[in-house]
């Protein structure tokens, strides 16, 4: 099946997977009937909490798992057709890089997968690090790179071959606030050149700068679903933007809002939420109506897994304490209980205890020959019972 109108990058129908246990038991719907449609050219963000179905869906799109059910189509083909395989770009939550190899070397190597010709490969390579900011750590192996910048490069080699599909898991996940926002700039850059791009994130403010539409994903399956500024708007409230105003002319307007203004710069709109409020509130609603998943729940503090720590007297608490007398009982059970326990030997009693001196040789000798007649004749026993000749006959036959 070719890529039919070019108009969804991926579509996916009903999809749903079902991990299971040993016995082939159904065990976790990760994927509960998601449909799932990006058009092509636009910046999609999927949200949802631990366990929600992100990664699972991400695999099933990238062809690394079998849906249980339903249908994927990337680019117009399956996940697995090989065909599609080089037009798509892939940085996974973890960077699983080679750590020996520099940054020139890791995108030569991805290069070559790719079957980029040499001299475009050397030009890619040069150019995606500068583009990633590291040009000055270019040949440091991978290993002595730190978290944010071992992102930039597994960020450089999912650009390596200039995919149509970007796929990106967390993709800002230990830059600095530089590194994240140049990485915001690049996903920009990207969409203006034609490119999809599918990120997941739990940083919230990073998606509702960059995506186009967003979905939000709960124990499988996606609730909500639209563009970012339609699903940030407040239908319920209005709000009118005006120039600045004196506080006596904001009192006159307050009480005459129901009359025009006489002015023309004036804007009507929703007011906004933030996009983790949005999130927080439809994951809220759709725990309400499906409380049972197989991610992350609501956490709990028990009283009974920590120690209260008692608070220190002070002042007069602490003289009453130190002055106040002690309870006559208390002091006549003390030296009985004192008495009976026996103290515990410390180790310094141990250690200077005298060794108990080993048994003679010829005394050692004779329990070792008893001990041996006994296991002797324990094992002819359980021979004579386990091949029938337990019963003996008498010595005079």
């Amino acid at each position: 099946m070719a890529d039919d109108d070019g108009k969804h990058v991926i579509e996916t129908f009903e999809l749903t997977k079902t991990f299971r246990d040993f016995w082939h038991r159904p065990r976790v719907r990760a994927v509960n009937k998601l449909g799932l449609k990006v058009r092509r050219g636009e910046v999609f963000g999927l949200l949802g909490p631990n366990g929600s179905g992100k990664s699972t869906t991400m695999k099933l799109l990238l062809g690394l798992l079998f849906p249980t059910s339903g249908y994927i189509r990337i680019l117009g083909r399956p996940p697995r057709d090989v065909r599609v395989k080089n037009r798509i770009g892939f940085l996974p939550e973890e960077t699983y890089l080679y750590p020996y190899l520099d940054a020139r070397e890791t995108l030569d190597f991805f290069g070559r997968l790719n079957r980029i010709p040499r001299a475009d490969r050397r030009r890619r390579v040069g150019a995606l690090i500068e583009m990633v900011g590291l040009a000055s750590a270019r040949r440091r192996p991978l290993k002595e790179y730190s978290k944010g910048m071992a992102r930039r490069i597994g960020l450089a080699q999912a650009l390596i071959n200039d995919p149509e599909l970007v796929l990106l898991d967390e993709p800002t996940t230990g830059l600095d606030p530089l590194g994240t926002r140049e990485v915001k700039n690049l996903i920009l850059e990207l969409r203006k050149r034609g490119k999809t791009i599918l990120m997941c994130s739990h940083l919230l403010a990073d998606v509702q700068d960059v995506c186009d539409r967003i979905g939000v994903l709960y124990a499988g399956r996606l609730w909500v679903v639209g563009p970012v500024e339609e699903l940030l708007a407040r239908e319920q409230l209005t709000q009118f933007t005006l120039p600045a105003l004196s506080p006596a002319a904001q009192e006159r307007a307050r009480a005459a809002l129901a009359e025009a203004t006489g002015t023309d710069d004036i804007q009507v709109g929703h007011p906004r939420d933030r996009l983790d409020e949005f999130f927080l509130r439809v994951v809220e609603e759709a725990r309400q109506a499906q409380p049972q998943t197989s991610g992350a729940g609501i956490g709990r503090f028990d009283e009974s897994l920590f120690r209260e720590e008692a608070a220190a007297p002070e002042g007069r608490e602490l003289i009453e304490a130190l002055a106040s007398p002690a309870e006559p009982a208390r002091e006549a059970a003390e030296p009985a209980a004192s008495a009976e326990a026996e103290p515990e030997p410390s180790v310094l009693d141990d250690l200077a205890a005298p060794e108990e001196e080993p048994p003679e040789p010829e005394a050692r000798d004779a329990a070792a020959r008893e001990r041996a007649d006994q296991d002797d004749t324990q094992r002819r026993t359980v021979l004579d019972r386990l091949t029938g000749g337990g019963e003996s006959k008498p010595e005079d036959e």
